[in-house]
């Protein structure tokens, strides 16, 4: 079983995580028609958003109830009523997703009653708009924790209890924030080609995808999962969570629903793609389409190509559990050891599954204290200048990517994901190695010779 070491520090090196909010707010922006609303001071909404438009290169919709410094004393539910009220009236949103943040948080305001107040006193004015609350304090947790939140808090709000007439082909995909929007778009394809209909919830591929309105300004999100498609998860014949943290909204739907799920702890790789496949196989009764076979093996072809690359190579990881645990196991598969392996919480089940000998709670300080000797840093853009400190290439990964461009368009999981993923690697392990000269292969070549350059003399005796 692996080790977890729990962080020691009192402060963050150059922070490897991005706060609950951060996550709950990602979540709420893959939902169509749909504004994240930070419950906190102007400052907390304003680096979330310069991170979250860094990375997607895209207009992003998030607001926030900018609570000042009387607020915070006296409580913010007036704060939050105006700028609900203010949201509806101006933009006329779907869904208003709330994520709380430390100074609320702190503060220990009941949110949820406040909110019922809310929706009590103006239910005529907001009328036709779901308000979901999400609990996420910035002072645990990190990106996967407000995600999970997020999405369990939609399916507790918004989606019917009760059984429901249940459609043969429909599935709910519940996956986990890692997913990029091509990962996204790419699940949704292989689920179609064998008959099937997949509601993701909630889908980047849909709203942060690169596309554009045409003609007209959408003040909120645009494209993403329906609010009606919400409601009716219940109708669906299977539920599929991808990522240990979607093990609770699948349970919660679950109960509510009565919808089975099953859990992928991850999706790259040739042994959880073909569990995959084969579970589509079996709800649609209908034999993996030619083209899922090809990609296979694709896939087949791509591992004898690149193990030659990845063995015995030292692979430093830096990400968020279930990201972590994705890569670690992708490089051991394929050869590599991981030498250093540093998280962002502690709390998830699954790091004791990362085959590392440890793992190291921390930041991207602990990830360069370990990382010496290593062959590949592998974490986001902020890794960069340990990379570049200690001489070591780096693969960027996660969130946020910053300084490349196309970043959520690369494919991770699956059989042609898995597969680009071993190029990508194996093509910066070339791209690093030094070509042998002559003087390395021959070390005879140039030796030193003596100071005294006379011929020895020998002695009779």
């Amino acid at each position: 079983m692996t080790r977890i070491l729990p962080q020691t520090k009192s402060m963050a090196v150059n922070p490897l995580k991005s706060s609950q909010p951060l996550g709950a707010a990602l979540a709420f922006l893959g939902v169509n028609d749909a504004v994240p609303l930070f419950h906190g001071s102007q400052g907390c909404t304003s680096f979330a958003l310069v991170l979250l438009v860094r990375h997607f290169k895209e207009a992003v919709p998030l607001q926030t109830t900018a609570m000042d410094e009387v607020a915070t004393i006296l409580g913010g539910m007036d704060h939050l009523e105006e700028a609900i009220l203010n949201l509806k009236s101006r933009t006329n949103p779907e869904l208003i997703g709330v994520c709380t943040t430390a100074l609320v948080e702190t503060r220990g305001e009941d949110f949820a009653r406040d909110l019922s107040n809310i929706k009590m006193m103006r239910a005529k004015e907001l009328a036709g708009t779901e308000i979901v609350l999400a609990n996420t304090p910035d002072f645990e947790g990190a990106i996967e924790e407000g995600w999970a939140k997020a999405v369990t808090a939609m399916i507790q709000r918004i989606t019917l209890r009760g059984e429901q007439a249940r459609q043969g082909k429909k599935i709910a995909i519940l996956p986990g924030w890692n997913l990029t929007v091509a990962d996204g778009e790419h699940v949704r394809e292989t689920v179609e080609s064998f008959g099937l209909k997949a509601v993701i919830l909630p889908d980047l591929s849909g709203s942060l995808d690169g596309t554009v309105p045409d003609d007209r300004w959408v003040p909120t999100t645009y494209g993403g999962t329906a609010v009606k498609d919400i409601q009716e998860l219940g109708t669906a014949v299977q539920c599929i969570a991808i990522g240990e943290h979607m093990r609770r909204p699948a349970e919660v739907l679950e109960r509510l629903t009565g919808v089975p799920y099953a859990l992928f702890q991850s999706l790259t790789g040739l042994k959880d793609t073909d569990r995959f496949v084969s579970l589509l196989s079996a709800i649609s009764g209908t034999p993996a389409p030619a083209k899922i076979r090809r990609r296979r093996a694709q896939l087949q072809d791509a591992l004898l190509d690149g193990h030659f690359h990845f063995g015995g190579k030292k692979i430093a990881i830096a990400a968020e559990p279930d990201q972590l645990y994705q890569l670690a196991n992708f490089f051991t598969g394929m050869g590599a050891e991981i030498s250093a392996a540093i998280s962002t919480t502690g709390t998830s089940n699954i790091l004791e599954k990362v085959p590392a000998k440890q793992v190291q709670v921390g930041d991207l300080g602990d990830l360069e204290g370990l990382a010496g000797g290593a062959d590949l840093l592998v974490t986001h853009s902020h890794g960069r200048q340990a990379a570049e400190r200690l001489g070591i290439p780096l693969m960027r990964v996660g969130f946020p990517i910053f300084d490349r461009l196309g970043s959520q368009h690369k494919l991770t999981t699956l059989y042609q994901g898995t597969r680009d993923l071993i190029f990508d690697v194996a093509n910066i392990f070339q791209a690093s190695q030094r070509a042998p000269t002559p003087r390395s292969l021959d070390p005879f070549r140039n030796r030193e010779m003596p100071d005294d350059s006379r011929p020895p003399t020998f002695s009779r005796h």
